[in-house]
């Protein structure tokens, strides 16, 4: 049931995303605004979803890694892989001393997990599987491509959004004249402004919707919460000593949020890519085969 919520709600949020990109390409110009606005958002989203390991592995300066450098790692995963019928990822490690891990790829037969040095160090065997099966849990899920897709809509939005401030800057809310009044203006200025923030809202409610299914993804296949659970305790720690040294935008990717490194207000979850730690571990806990 949990998993048929989540999946709905990404559905809706991505639907909303869509929209808001065919609305700003009408304050843009109208139909044929629309049209591009919707061309903008398909094209990116394409090159997002084709690429999306290859652009996160090389931000992240990850090394790959096989059965004879790294064989613990590499038998935690095969294990995992064979418990969910899933095919085996390519497997790197991240030349940083702060524990995280993330998983990529456009699909699970071209997939990739990540981890860090911090994470092997940090983690005993148990932990650390929790985290693995959170990750290969994006990848069982197609997490990767919804991602994609809400991130590259998101940046078409703000596209547009830009080319449509340029376009009242110079003759006009996107070159339209004023024969709709001035409510019309008014209200294509607003959504200039207002749909940015939007999409941005909505991005973010996908990315924590699908952190809370991989959570529970990753649980189905230890058998139990705890051990995932255990290791958010240690992650949330280590990320608000050290925050990590990682471009904004690959954040999201990670297992917590690597740039975190102070206490933040409540409104601030709305903005932010992960759900809370201890709403995460509380879930876990509670969590029942």
């Amino acid at each position: 049931m949990g998993m048929i919520k989540n999946t709905f709600k990404t559905t809706i949020l991505l639907a909303g995303l869509g929209g808001l990109m065919i609305l700003i390409g009408q304050a843009l110009g109208g139909g044929t605004g629309a049209a591009i606005g919707l061309f903008l958002g398909v094209a990116m989203s394409f090159g997002s979803y084709w690429f999306s390991d290859r652009l996160a592995l090389a931000a992240s300066k990850a090394k790959p890694v096989d059965a004879q450098s790294a064989p613990e790692l590499y038998r935690m995963v095969q294990d995992l892989t064979q418990r969910s019928n899933l095919p085996m990822p390519r497997l790197f490690i991240i030349p940083s001393a702060q524990p995280n891990a993330f998983a990529t790829g456009r699909n699970p037969e071209h997939s990739a997990v990540a981890v860090t040095e911090g994470i092997l160090q940090t983690m005993d065997k148990q932990e650390l599987m929790g985290v693995l099966a959170h990750e290969l849990a994006h990848v069982k899920h197609r997490d990767i491509l919804i991602s994609s897709v809400a991130s590259a809509i998101g940046m078409a939005v703000m596209f547009a959004a830009r080319m449509a401030m340029f376009g009242a800057m110079f003759g006009g809310v996107g070159g339209r004249d004023d024969r709709d009044g001035g409510g019309g203006v008014i209200g294509a200025l607003a959504m200039i402004i207002l749909a940015p923030i939007a999409a941005m809202l909505i991005q973010m409610a996908i990315s924590r919707s699908r952190e809370f299914e991989a959570d529970r993804g990753g649980a189905e296949m230890m058998g139990s919460g705890e051990p995932l659970a255990r290791a958010l305790e240690k992650l949330e720690a280590a990320s608000k000593r050290a925050p990590m040294n990682v471009h904004p935008a690959m954040a999201q990717a990670f297992i917590v949020n690597p740039l975190t490194g102070r206490n933040r207000p409540a409104f601030a979850s709305l903005f932010s890519t992960h759900p809370a730690t201890q709403e995460r571990i509380a879930r876990l806990r509670d969590w029942r085969p």
